[in-house]
């Protein structure tokens, strides 16, 4: 499953730069939640997008696109801040607050705001635009390095991995693992996304759930303190190698879509 950040970010960007229709942002956006909502964090962002303030009414998805038109966005970058990893975030604030507690956000670097989602009810997504005065400079990460990344994360981890032995304490583990893939959230992607993008996407996905098995206590067990955080210390590896891995693709796919726009203007 990657993150509705990352479906905001591509649709958006595919939109802009004329490779999706407004529909297809909008049907790609149904996966995440039923209704989808728009308000701005502060009185700036509410004036550039013609947005009502958080607590009020709120606006429609297809009311943000109309404004990320008017205010000239070309594209989105995908943000994943983890403490001790803000990149792009910039100083604090109300918007590097919300992401780090939501774990993901969308930035428009060149327009100076941020937007943040959350679920806040069964079926509705909430998407929250705040200023961001002082965008943080966003690092840009190789498609081909987070792709050889993933790699060797797993041949880190796999001694340890071997050593938390979760298969034999587990017998149905590929039942359950094929069974989470099997109900991950397929999120649809525009024509024209970078078939690397999408293979590296792909096997994240796989290994996210491998991971999520492997974090999880074996129905009726518990594990010691030290035995929990040996299991952390050993996953951290990949965890991060999958982090790095979704932040690039998207990244790369928002790329792609831009500049296929320059070179058909």
């Amino acid at each position: 499953m990657c993150r509705p950040s990352a479906t905001l970010a591509v649709w958006s960007s595919a939109w802009l730069n004329g490779a999706a229709a407004s529909d297809d942002v909008l049907d790609a956006l149904q996966v995440w939640g039923e209704a989808h909502d728009f308000v701005a964090a502060d009185a700036a962002a509410a004036e550039a997008f013609d947005l009502p303030l958080a607590f009020n009414r709120a606006a429609t998805p297809v009311q943000l696109l109309l404004a990320l038109r008017g205010q000239g966005a070309k594209s989105m970058q995908l943000l994943l801040p983890v403490p001790g990893d803000v990149r792009g975030l910039g100083g604090g604030g109300p918007f590097t607050e919300a992401a780090l507690r939501i774990g993901e956000a969308v930035l428009l670097p060149d327009l100076g705001y941020g937007v943040v989602p959350e679920a806040i009810a069964e079926g509705l997504m909430r998407w929250t635009v705040y200023s961001v005065p002082m965008p943080g400079v966003l690092e840009y990460r190789p498609l081909g390095e987070a792709e050889h990344g993933l790699t060797d994360a797993i041949r880190a981890s796999a001694g340890a991995l071997q050593a938390l032995d979760v298969a034999s304490e587990r017998p149905g583990v590929r039942a359950e693992l094929s069974a989470r893939l099997r109900a991950a959230t397929d999120a649809p992607w525009p024509a024209g996304m970078p078939s690397r993008a999408l293979r590296v996407l792909q096997r994240s996905q796989e290994i996210a759930a491998i991971l999520a098995i492997a974090e999880s206590d074996d129905p009726g067990g518990a594990l010691s303190s030290s035995a929990a955080l040996r299991r952390a210390d050993a996953l951290r590896p990949l965890t991060e190698a999958v982090r790095n891995a979704r932040y690039a693709a998207i990244n790369e796919a928002v790329r792609v879509f831009a500049e296929q726009a320059d070179r058909h203007p």
